[in-house]
């Protein structure tokens, strides 16, 4: 029976990958609360591993938030994300963790960087303003794996998600991600009685969205492949590989379909003067696909079981 240890267990990605691990008989899950473990702490994450004989690390802790949040205040985004992943990955390797996988994000890609969105596009351009912080942090998480690869000959793994939802989302009206950002919206306005709802935008952009829980197989599907499969299509001692569907949908679809699951009829308003963003973000998931791994939730479907949860939980979104 191998140890694991998922870091950021309570957030939306490392709760999914829990309730997958959990149900197997085969590991043993370690798990710490914030109260119980300071990530940002070296001196307690040194100790943490020293404690336990850890090995394999799902690193899926970070400070998370949408686009208002990242602009507002990145010297805490780059901070805490820098620290948290440097204490992890470094005392995992002190205390020979043989594997680790390091879950990043889209945004390390340039802003302007072509689609689909591949792996070797890192660092070729500049990054998005608003989320830049983020983004040199995450970027930061993979070059550690990488390096440790290099030098020290470890097995560190990094995945990049697309847009990502589904239960322990972010509800909060201000710094939430588009998807649960709409669905507060729609679900306020039906109970409201409400005959309109504004949307941002002309509708037109493109966007790819890949439920949490296919994020979480991913994870594990990347994690336990052998690592001479993973080096044939992944670039041997490099660590990133893109996770997504591989198919976008206009957000005025997106729109369309939160209103149809929510139970939303009334009109849906364009305010066309609020900024469209990038016109198109989809990941080029071949490398994964090559390696046998696809999404299984389809869309409307996952917006579905997602608004289901947020009915059962909506005391704790009354902020």
């Amino acid at each position: 029976m191998k140890t694991v240890y998922v870091a950021g267990h309570k957030g939306m990605v490392g709760s999914a990958i829990v309730r997958q691990l959990a149900r197997r008989d085969d590991i043993n899950l370690i798990v710490r609360t914030r109260k119980e473990l300071d990530l940002t702490s070296q001196s307690d994450v040194m100790c943490f591993f020293s404690e336990n004989k850890i090995d394999e690390v799902y690193l899926a802790a970070a400070k998370v938030g949408g686009i208002h949040a990242n602009d507002t205040y990145p010297a805490d985004f780059i901070y805490e994300n820098l620290i948290i992943e440097t204490n992890i990955i470094h005392s995992a390797h002190q205390h020979d963790v043989k594997k680790l996988l390091f879950l990043g994000s889209s945004c390390i890609y340039p802003k302007h960087a072509e689609q689909p969105l591949c792996e070797d596009s890192l660092l070729t351009g500049k990054l998005e303003e608003t989320n830049e912080a983020y983004a040199i942090a995450k970027i930061a998480g993979i070059k550690l794996c990488e390096s440790f690869n290099k030098q020290y000959g470890r097995d560190y793994r990094s995945i990049m998600p697309t847009n990502l939802y589904g239960p322990n989302d972010n509800f909060h009206p201000n710094n939430s991600h588009v998807i649960p950002a709409l669905l507060r919206r729609f679900h306020e306005a039906v109970v409201n009685h409400q005959s309109q709802v504004i949307a941002w935008g002309s509708g037109k952009p493109m966007r790819e969205f890949l439920h949490v829980e296919d994020m979480a197989n991913a994870s594990i599907f990347v994690m336990e492949l052998e690592k001479a499969r993973y080096d044939d299509v992944v670039e041997p001692m490099l660590s990133h590989i893109n996770v997504g569907t591989g198919e976008d949908c206009s957000v005025k679809e997106l729109v369309h379909t939160i209103a149809k699951v929510t139970g939303f009829d009334g009109e849906i308003i364009w305010d066309t003067s609020k900024p469209d963003g990038t016109p198109r973000k989809l990941m080029d998931v071949s490398r994964l696909s090559k390696l046998g791994w696809q999404y299984g939730i389809k869309l409307e479907d996952g917006l579905r079981s997602t608004y289901d949860w947020f009915l059962n939980n909506q005391q704790n979104f009354r902020k």
